[in-house]
């Protein structure tokens, strides 16, 4: 196996040529290439954190699983931290908290990389409030761009800021920063409450109910995502779709020419990797900015 060092650190690389993106061709150095290359930015949002994995080691059509306890056989200067866990109790989840200890996750072909809304020395604390939009067919983007808005005016109201970000699959989600002392609950109870409030106002576009045959042509408010134990995709992690896509920051001028139709939000790497030298991080106020959910 090939033998790469990474920061001082030595990693063995193996299968560079297997293709994980079918359709495309995309192989495992192009996955490992852009890990490397967006890492510098990704570490600021996910390297304090304990991720769960998303392996894929057949590629996108294949079978995949999650790994939320981090493998036996990581090398000793990959970090763990206990979080949430399964029924059996609290785990170790791997903590990527450097440039090789996400190529060596991408090298397990861990194409997804999804992180808590607590970060890993603090787990009952959540740094983030997130709404998961999720459209129901046939809408789209573009829908789920409208209710983007509409939270945003309602965070507006009480004073809060929020950031956007495709999920790299089909929806689009808000992040509310707020970086001081809150708990799981009241992250969840807050997010449901402005779900609930909006589809009081647009009953016929909006759903905050997790049942499936109630989301066609509407869009779900998903404010179950702030619950302890669930995580959300990283930003700029890569999904597995056809293509590589990739859980993009957007900007609010974006979202608001999704919403007229004027422009689409879907991000491959190559996009996100341009969008960063000209943009620079657009979802760097989430890491620092302090805000207080009201009561």
């Amino acid at each position: 196996m090939p033998l790469v060092e990474i920061e001082g650190r030595t990693l063995s690389i193996s299968n560079l040529d297997k293709v994980l993106y079918p359709a495309v061709g995309f192989t495992k150095a192009q996955v490992i290439d852009y890990y490397v290359r967006i890492a510098p930015v990704m570490l600021t949002h996910v390297g304090d954190r304990g991720v769960t994995l998303r392996r894929f080691p057949n590629g996108v059509d294949g079978q995949s699983f999650y790994e939320k306890r981090c493998p036996g056989h990581r090398p000793d200067w990959v970090a763990t931290a206990l979080g949430p866990g399964d029924r059996g109790g609290p785990i170790g989840y791997c903590v990527l908290d450097s440039v090789a200890a996400i190529v060596w996750a991408a090298n397990l072909a861990a194409l997804e990389l999804h992180a808590p809304m607590a970060r890993a020395h603090d787990p009952e604390s959540p740094t983030l409030v997130v709404f998961d939009l999720d459209p129901g067919e046939p809408a789209g983007m573009s829908q789920c761009c409208e209710v983007a808005l509409d939270i945003r005016e309602v965070l507006d109201a009480v004073g809060l800021q929020s950031w956007a970000k495709t999920s790299g699959s089909k929806g689009l989600q808000l992040y509310v920063p707020l970086n001081c002392a809150h708990t799981h609950d009241h992250a969840s109870e807050f997010a449901r409450a402005v779900a609930q409030l909006l589809e009081r106002r647009h009953p016929k576009r909006i759903t905050s109910e997790m049942a499936k045959a109630l989301r066609p042509n509407k869009v779900f408010i998903d404010w179950s995502q702030n619950s302890r134990h669930k995580t959300t995709i990283g930003v700029y992690s890569l999904r597995a779709r056809p293509e590589p896509t990739v859980s993009t920051p957007v900007s609010w001028d974006e979202v608001e020419q999704c919403a007229d139709g004027r422009a689409g939000l879907r991000f491959v790497t190559e996009d996100v990797l341009e969008r960063v030298g000209r943009l620079g991080d657009l979802f760097a106020g989430t890491a620092t900015l302090v805000q207080q959910l009201p009561g």
